[in-house]
């Protein structure tokens, strides 16, 4: 059939049927015009035309589909998410962490934070599920109360449980916020952690660490030296704090002042060499980390098909679990074992890695390393400590997990 004297129609309007030269938009009262076309100068008529009033009606039909099925998916997202957060939030909650000041138990008290960077295209599949599994764990195993758990990550609805860098500063601070002898602190991330140049003189081999909240390209990361100064600092006598950090470059994330040699089983020095302030006003500070300072960590399916999980958190806890009166020296050396069965397996998870990251994630037991640190009793500049510093490996390294 002869179309180039009528009007074609497609989903952005109408055109010339002899040339395409586009006429005007979509509108219902189409039909009824004629036009010469401004290209061909030929009569175009809006009379039927049945060929691409189909094709028009096939597209905007599947369109409309799509639409369809994006907003059920959203809905379903929607109605799936379940807050891990106690409702108010501790943030929120006017009362203390305990029922009550005049309640003299000890208190527990953690943050969690997993960073997924949805946005970036770096992002990370298993945080979500670390801080899910974290917070479990703590409330199954150790009877941490959930109003007494503060969790951000990117699935919460509240903007100030969003995991950026304004928001962990300030949920860091809540976390030591008028803590007193007995209580048990909990600081747990999961993510990026990346290395800077030092510029202070406070590291040993030149470089800060830093976690990268979900905003850190905008607002920046945030470094060792404040994490320390913000959790590590205040603690009294009496106070244990757990920092549990599964990120790359994460060895000495706290800055404390002794790391845990296990294969010597002895705490090794790391006081910063311009003298800066590292220690704690009493109390007892414990970070174990994903890997050294110099190396890597990630997501991996290898332990569970269910999703994705750091390899420290998913270890940390079933050990754990399996375990529960481990000390902290079997915590490690249970967790180095099950690394170095991974990587002996050849399983699909440890060829790729290996293939795509030059085999800097997943190493061998002498060279890949969960880090221990520790700092405890260094107020005023007090020496105990380090005199005694093989007795001390032996003290805290059989100090049982359940202490937490």
């Amino acid at each position: 059939m002869d179309q180039s004297g009528k009007l074609l129609k497609d989903t952005r309007g109408y055109s010339c049927g002899r040339c395409r030269q586009r006429l005007l938009p979509n509108t219902s009262n189409v039909p009824e015009i004629q036009l010469q076309c401004p290209a061909c100068k030929r009569i175009a008529s809006a009379a039927a035309c049945k060929t691409d009033g189909t094709v028009s009606y096939v597209v905007e039909k599947f369109k409309n589909k799509l639409l369809r099925r994006n907003n059920r998916q959203e809905s379903d997202d929607s109605e799936k998410f379940i807050s891990l957060n106690w409702n108010p939030s501790p943030l929120k909650s006017s009362s203390p962490p305990s029922s009550s000041r005049s309640d003299r138990r000890p208190r527990k008290r953690a943050v969690l934070v997993g960073v997924t960077y949805k946005r970036w295209k770096y992002m990370l599949k298993g945080t979500v599920n670390d801080v899910r599994n974290m917070r479990s764990f703590l409330i199954e195993s150790f009877s941490f109360l959930p109003q007494n758990i503060l969790v951000l990550t990117e699935d919460e609805t509240e903007p100030y449980l969003i995991p950026t860098k304004k928001n962990i500063q300030i949920s860091l601070q809540w976390l030591v916020n008028d803590c007193r002898s007995g209580d048990s602190l909990v600081f747990y991330f999961s993510g990026h952690g990346l290395r800077q140049p030092d510029f202070n003189g406070d590291e040993r081999d030149g470089f800060d660490e830093t976690i990268c909240p979900v905003d850190f390209l905008k607002e920046g990361m945030i470094y060792d030296n404040d994490i320390n100064s913000t959790i590590v600092w205040p603690l009294p006598k009496g106070v244990t704090l757990h920092a549990i950090v599964d990120a790359c470059h994460s060895g000495t994330i706290l800055d404390l002042v002794y790391v845990y040699n296990r294969e010597k089983d002895e705490w090794e020095d790391n006081f910063p060499p311009n003298g800066t302030r590292k220690h704690t006003n009493g109390g007892l500070a414990i970070s174990i980390s994903a890997c050294e300072d110099n190396q890597m960590a990630a997501d991996t399916t290898a332990f569970t098909e269910k999703g994705m999980n750091g390899a420290l958190t998913y270890l940390l806890i079933e050990i754990v679990k399996k375990n529960p009166n481990s000390t902290y020296k079997e915590l490690l050396d249970n967790i180095h074992e099950a690394i170095v069965a991974v990587n002996n397996s050849g399983c699909l998870f440890s060829r790729v890695l290996r293939s795509v990251l030059g085999n800097m994630i997943l190493q061998n037991s002498r060279k890949r390393r969960c880090v221990l640190s520790l700092i405890k009793n260094m107020h005023k500049g007090n020496g105990k400590f380090s005199r005694s510093l093989r007795g001390l490996s032996i003290s805290s390294m059989t100090m049982k997990i359940r202490n937490l």
